[in-house]
């Protein structure tokens, strides 16, 4: 079952939700999506160049708070679902959870999030843990996305990573957390249009203000900041990448059309909301019955 929007009728009153209908997405979408690699996503990328370049991502989600609204859409899903804990794939320098996580109310015996990637960053989720004031916990082995572990139990959540996996994959996630019986909520900020690879052009250049104040200290950061640009050069490229990767809501829907899920409930929309500056698209499903 699929319908366009989660809560629409309490949500829509608080947050003013713009909920697209496939016409109107179809519409929205200004560029064709091409896919094409991100550098900091490649085996062959430095590792600790890909934590720095992660690091920097981390403290602009955490600084630009584009995720944070969209909480009470978050808890709607997770109360359906029965509250279960949340397992955070491709969680980068930790995801969204440091304000995130103080916004969702659960059973606080059972209540925590997993953190998960395919290139775990163990200093970033550690800090991650240690600063978020709630319960966090990490995975230390590699995690792919399509076939998560079965002791990797929980509602699953992917937030600006999804759009890096190509159609076929990207389908393969959302079936493997159906194929496990598993909630799985997907959220971008990224988008096909001028304005979004506009902003993104203006952030690659905020390593050369933030850079002094990223805990852990690192000269790495220093020098791929301020004498060689790598950093800020990769956060461009990707992240024009990343807007032009990014799936818009008629394809999501086009998406989980297809999935042998008969069990479950879909919202897939749009949320914008006076408190959210950056709209941010989502897909959300759990298993209903």
């Amino acid at each position: 079952m699929v319908e366009p929007g989660l809560g629409e009728l309490g949500l829509a009153r608080h947050l003013k939700i713009s909920v697209e209908s496939p016409h109107t997405a179809h519409q929205q979408v200004a560029m064709r999506r091409v896919h094409f690699i991100e550098l900091h996503d490649q085996s062959w990328f430095p590792r600790f160049l890909r934590n720095d370049v992660t690091d920097a991502l981390q403290y602009g989600l955490n600084f630009s708070k584009a995720y944070p609204p969209i909480a009470p859409l978050l808890q709607s899903a997770l109360d359906s679902a029965g509250n279960p804990p949340i397992v955070d794939l491709c969680s980068g320098g930790g995801g969204p959870w440091l304000d995130l996580g103080r916004r969702l109310r659960g059973d606080a015996a059972k209540f925590h999030v997993s953190l998960t990637d395919k290139y775990p960053n163990p200093a970033a989720f550690g800090n991650a843990q240690s600063r978020s004031g709630i319960a966090i916990r990490f995975y230390g082995g590699s995690v792919d996305a399509t076939d998560v572990p079965a002791e990797l139990s929980g509602f699953r959540t992917m937030f600006t990573s999804f759009h890096h996996f190509p159609f076929a994959e990207a389908q393969a996630i959302i079936q493997n957390a159906v194929d496990a019986g598993q909630g799985i909520g997907i959220f971008e900020i990224t988008s096909r249009t001028p304005s979004a690879i506009l902003l993104v052009a203006l952030w690659s250049l905020t390593p050369f203000l933030f850079t002094p104040f990223l805990r852990p200290f690192r000269w790495s950061r220093f020098i791929f900041t301020y004498v060689l640009p790598v950093i800020p050069l990769v956060l461009l490229f990707d992240g024009i990448v990343s807007c032009l990767r990014t799936y818009q809501p008629v394809e999501l829907r086009e998406m989980i059309k297809n999935l042998r899920a008969p069990r479950y409930q879909w919202h897939v929309g749009e949320l914008r909301g006076e408190a959210v500056r950056i709209p941010v698209t989502y897909l959300i499903g759990y298993p209903v019955g």
